[in-house]
């Protein structure tokens, strides 16, 4: 059966365009075409999305330094609390282009574009053209992939540069290349200085595929893993070097850390307290400062079904099934290949990224959302792709073509269970799948005919099945806006879904956080460094982005990061830097700390109006 997947003491042949039919470039051009329509159709609709990182945005075409740094305001008093590196590609493309919702989301669009196409390079590479196009199509519909692709958060360029360091690693497979390895390190690299330790998760199944398929000896096959470590840490690590070197009095105030350090970031609030709970810092512009298994917006409970629960199920596990049973069969198969057996390399990869994040993941008890599962959908399209491609060319024996009937059979019964949780929305849908897909699944099974239009038929038929439930949720889901932190794929009849958090407004499906025009024609025409300040980022973030000036948001996004202090405040006020204190701000976790001593302060010495629905302070007289 080792034939199945690669001939016994062979290595699989690079795929190259010379290679490939004629068909292959208008297919591979079309599918990339679909997706830019898909995520960005209408895509103006939610607004600035996450209006937290669209402030930042802002703030870095108005200021070098926030820019650099990643500031909530222009006048950098505290940043966002991640690390820039999504901010620093956003800002730019908001320098050339203007300021303005479609700037804000288009980056996120044309990195799922991108993403779509780098994983068919990829996946071409090894297996071919075809499992390339599936692969592609996978990612790009699924639901998860759909809502962040066309929203503001960080996950979009992690994505891309996590696929881009998949690419980079089988190229490194391909001749033993340190070269290609050290680049998939500065990939992964940049992936930290986008969304920290989460990025890491995909290094075991990297270094894993390499130490067992890279031809050359294993002394230099674990030296050129030492240099790819090295890559790592130099592409991530000069930027908290910097920040670490940088006078603290001459830079923004480090978001979300207890101690005003970009590592402590790292290992605490974005790093261990998010595996293990606990507060680990204190702000929280992911999502605040909520435990893991609360509810579904933050993950429900833990464990090995959380992938498949009411939280993170809809979002990604359409394929997670056939990936899970695809990957098992093709190391099954492939266990007596030679050790430089390109297609057991490749589900290694893949299949060591969709284990070791899907089981972090899975059981967390720190702070986890529903679209984090964007990391996996890469890794399960992947697997589908290679494993039930490699299937359907050993159809003529039983057990592949079993294996693949079961794929089939598994994907359509649970296309069925996730459907029937919006039972209310297109009801006839999924009893058209699973019905469809046991027909399929049986014909798979039984065989058919050696007839060139029967086995295209039954193709056509199967990769309909495996993607028909994803589709339908995706399209759905890029035809709703999206707003808040917290967005959710899937019909607006769900029960969860759309966004979390807010400032004065909320968010939503709808929408972005509204400001009274009163108020903000009030900041709009200030002269000062900050038109305001007000408890809390997402609160600032909203002024903000409604008035175009910079806006202190006292305490972070939880209002208990220590920044600004009151001294600093009230220094600020003394010389005339700011212009309002606008009173009933909130961040996106418990509210006080750092912030309440400023509130009473002003509450105390400044007279309250109100502007619009506002209490508003005037900080000037």
């Amino acid at each position: 059966m080792t034939t199945t997947l690669a001939a016994p003491g062979k290595r699989n042949p690079v795929h190259r365009k010379e290679n490939s039919p004629p068909w292959v470039r208008p297919a591979v051009f079309g599918l990339l075409a679909l997706t830019a329509v898909l995520y960005f159709w209408d895509l103006t609709a939610s607004g600035f999305g996450n209006s937290f990182y669209a402030a930042a945005v802002q703030s870095g075409t108005q200021n070098v330094e926030a820019w650099l740094f990643g500031s909530l305001d222009s006048g950098n008093v505290l940043t966002v609390d991640k690390p820039p590196a999504a901010l620093w590609v956003g800002t730019l493309f908001a320098r050339i282009f203007g300021f303005s919702s479609f700037t804000v989301l288009a980056p996120q669009a044309l990195m799922g574009v991108a993403s779509v196409g780098l994983l068919y390079l990829t996946v071409r590479r090894v297996s071919g053209p075809v499992p390339g196009l599936l692969a592609g199509a996978g990612l790009a519909l699924t639901p998860v992939a759909a809502l962040m692709f066309r929203f503001n958060n960080p996950d979009a360029l992690l994505v891309l540069l996590l696929i881009a360091a998949a690419y980079f690693t089988v190229r490194a497979v391909e001749k033993a290349s340190p070269a290609w390895l050290a680049l998939a390190g500065v990939a992964v690299g940049f992936g930290f200085l986008t969304k920290m330790m989460q990025a890491f998760l995909v290094l075991p199944a990297f270094a894993l595929a390499y130490l067992v398929a890279a031809p050359t000896s294993l002394g230099k096959r674990l030296l050129h893993l030492l240099y790819a470590g090295l890559a790592v840490v130099v592409s991530a690590g000069w930027f908290v070097a910097l920040v670490a070197i940088w006078p603290a009095s001459t830079r923004p105030y480090i978001g979300g850390s207890t101690g005003d350090s970009l590592l402590e970031l790292a290992l605490g609030y974005n790093g261990l307290s998010r595996i293990f709970g606990g507060e680990g810092g204190a702000g929280g512009g992911g999502g605040g400062g909520f435990a893991g298994g609360g509810n579904t917006m933050f993950g429900g409970s833990s464990g090995l079904g959380r992938m498949f629960g009411a939280s993170f199920g809809t979002e990604v596990s359409w394929l997670l099934p056939a990936a899970l049973i695809g990957l098992v069969a093709g190391l099954w198969f492939t266990r007596r290949a030679a050790r430089t057996d390109r297609t057991r390399a490749a589900l290694l990869l893949w299949g060591g990224w969709l284990l070791v994040t899907g089981v972090v993941f899975s059981f967390m008890s720190g702070i986890v959302h529903p679209y984090y599962s964007v990391q996996l959908a890469p890794a399960i399209a992947a697997v589908v792709a290679i494993s039930g491609h490699a299937l359907w060319r050993g159809r003529a024996n039983q057990a592949p073509r079993a294996v693949f009937g079961a794929m089939i059979a598994v994907t359509a019964v649970w296309s069925f269970v996730l459907l029937d949780r919006t039972p209310d929305w297109f009801p006839a849908l999924r009893w058209v799948i699973v019905v469809l897909g046991l027909l399929v699944a049986t014909a798979v099974v039984v065989g058919v005919p050696p007839l060139r239009k029967a086995v295209a038929v039954l193709a056509a038929a199967s990769v309909l099945t495996l993607g028909i439930g994803t589709t339908a949720y995706a399209v759905d889901t890029a035809a709703q806006p999206h707003t808040g932190s917290i967005p959710t794929s899937g019909p607006a009849t769900t029960s969860f879904g759309g966004g979390f958090g807010g400032g004065f407004g909320g968010g939503g499906r709808g929408g972005e956080d509204q400001t009274s025009s009163e108020l903000t024609q009030l900041l709009a025409s200030t002269t000062t460094k900050w038109a305001a300040a007000t408890t809390g980022s997402q609160s600032a973030a909203s002024l903000e982005l409604a008035s175009g000036k910079s806006v202190i948001g006292i305490g972070g996004w939880s209002g208990s990061d220590p920044a600004p202090t009151l001294a600093e405040f009230q220094q600020y006020v003394a010389d005339h830097q700011i212009s309002y204190y606008v009173d009933g701000g909130r961040g996106g976790g418990p509210s006080g700390g750092g912030s309440s001593d400023i509130t009473e302060w002003v509450a105390t010495n400044f007279t309250a109006t109100t502007v619009g629905n506002q209490t508003v302070y005037d900080l000037t007289k």
